[in-house]
């Protein structure tokens, strides 16, 4: 296990635990976080942990192109009435993200000091969000980060209505050119989209 200080680094990923754990400490500045996902490496923790860094092995992600979309989710996207937007409501949708109730899960890892950084980096151009609104109500979304090479690393979704996420993520990403769509770690909701597991080394070949 690394323990991180000031000093601006990582280290190498094939050192993490077999769970995904590469480091622990630092900070949650701008310059850390883009050095992070760019080396395959993402902050993930509750309010009473120190800063944990990961790097799973496999990684989960979706490729755009196996994009999975049901006749019933086509039917959604036709009729739903629903309006997707892009980077207007950043910090809300980051905010609703960390107050969304999910299964299994006790509190939540968006702490208040992972907010105020995403916030930083969508001030920077690094993070988007995207908006799902019914009634000019906000009701869904999700946001991550884009590394402008091909890869969005997605970091959480909420849905206030049946459907929500699903679609600000499908209109999304039939609106953009991305290579890969970087999961995380497994769920249920994007393995029904096509999401699937690559190993680590496959997926730092797209970064």
């Amino acid at each position: 296990m690394y323990y991180l200080n000031q000093e601006l680094w990582f280290p190498d990923v094939n050192k993490a635990t077999p769970e995904g754990i590469l480091a622990i400490g630092g900070d949650l500045s701008a310059e850390r976080l883009m050095l992070a996902y760019k080396s395959g490496i993402f902050p993930w923790f509750e309010t009473d942990q120190p800063i944990l860094w990961w790097s799973p092995d496999p990684r989960f992600v979706l490729f755009p192109k196996k994009l999975k979309v049901s006749k019933s989710m086509k039917q959604v996207l036709r009729n739903s009435g629903l309006v997707v937007t892009v980077n207007k409501a950043f910090k809300d949708v980051v905010t609703e993200c960390s107050n969304i109730k999910r299964n299994g899960q006790q509190g939540t890892w968006i702490t208040q000091s992972m907010i105020d950084a995403y916030v930083k980096l969508n001030v920077l151009g690094y993070a988007k969000s995207i908006e799902v609104w019914q009634n000019n109500k906000l009701v869904g979304g999700l946001y991550g980060v884009d590394l402008n090479n091909g890869v969005f690393c997605g970091e959480s979704m909420f849905s206030k209505v049946s459907n929500a996420s699903k679609v600000g993520f499908i209109t999304f990403l039939n609106n953009s050119k991305y290579q890969l769509i970087d999961c995380q770690v497994y769920t249920s909701h994007l393995e029904s989209l096509g999401a699937e597991e690559i190993s680590r080394k496959e997926f730092l070949s797209f970064l």
